[in-house]
């Protein structure tokens, strides 16, 4: 169980609601409701299905315009992780001074 929620379930639990409550007083910060994401994604589908096949191309550029910020986001997210891991490892190991 530790390993599908990525550690221990309680405090990831905590975790999640702490960053949720985070996120909740920021977009009531910029003035949005759950109501109006609920809305949104109601009228994303109506849009999609009243489009047709445009609807394919619209949500291609979205998805793009996305992509730009949250695949390099992830990217260097994940090499900060690989190289904090590598040099956690290689502190433990001094290499030897050398005396010229």
């Amino acid at each position: 169980m530790e390993r599908f929620f990525g550690g221990n379930p309680g405090v990831v639990l905590i975790r999640l609601a702490v960053i949720s409550l985070i996120v909740g007083i920021l977009l009531s910060a910029l003035g949005l409701s759950p109501y109006d994401i609920v809305n949104s994604i109601r009228t994303l589908a109506l849009r999609i299905y009243d489009m047709g096949f445009d609807a394919i191309e619209w949500v291609f550029r979205y998805f793009l315009l996305g992509a730009v910020i949250v695949f390099p986001i992830w990217l260097i997210s994940r090499l900060l992780k690989v190289a904090g891991k590598g040099n956690a490892a290689g502190s433990a190991h001094t290499p030897p001074s050398r005396t010229d």
